[in-house]
């Protein structure tokens, strides 16, 4: 029990209902993206939510140049219809890890945290290579009972990409 009798101490939101919420969230992100069911995917979002991709070095240096910016959840479905039936891409398999969330604010229909995740790409050969490392800085709402994405940013350690940013992170 902390300081608060409730488990977190006072001004801290960090209680094992939000961290459960947080990872049960970042999971089901995770295997929706690794299942290929990016229609799903974007259902996490709220449809005025943002979804940028952002170099570290560029977020640290206060640079407004994602390497990917939507606005709304209208724009990532078409995103995905592009991935879907346009873009020419390399095939293959995702694989995202995904550490343990700080909660960095909580209240009971907002929540805000952070995990870093790494993201494996497997080729149609088979061969395993890392395609992305960094983390994830979500702010989330609730919305009938489940979290909605309000704002996602991923902060990739590198902005260099090998092959094209086609699939979200």
């Amino acid at each position: 029990v902390g300081v608060d009798g409730h488990g977190a101490r006072r001004g801290n939101p960090m209680t094992p209902q939000f961290t459960w919420e947080a990872m049960s969230f970042l999971s089901q992100y995770g295997m929706l993206l690794d299942q290929d069911r990016l229609e799903d995917w974007v259902q996490l979002f709220d449809p005025q939510a943002e979804y940028k991709v952002y170099s570290r070095e560029n977020e640290e240096l206060g640079l407004p140049a994602p390497l990917i910016w939507c606005d709304n959840r209208a724009m990532l479905s078409d995103r995905v219809q592009s991935y879907r039936n346009v873009n020419e891409h390399n095939f293959h398999w995702a694989r995202h890890i995904i550490g343990m969330p700080q909660i960095l604010h909580a209240e009971p229909e907002s929540l805000h945290f952070q995990a870093g995740y790494s993201l494996f790409q497997t080729n149609l050969e088979g061969e395993t290579r890392t395609f992305s490392v960094g983390r994830y800085d979500f702010v989330c709402h609730r919305h009938e009972q489940a979290l909605r994405l309000k704002r996602a940013w991923v902060i990739a350690d590198t902005g260099l990409v090998k092959t094209l940013l086609a699939a979200p992170i």
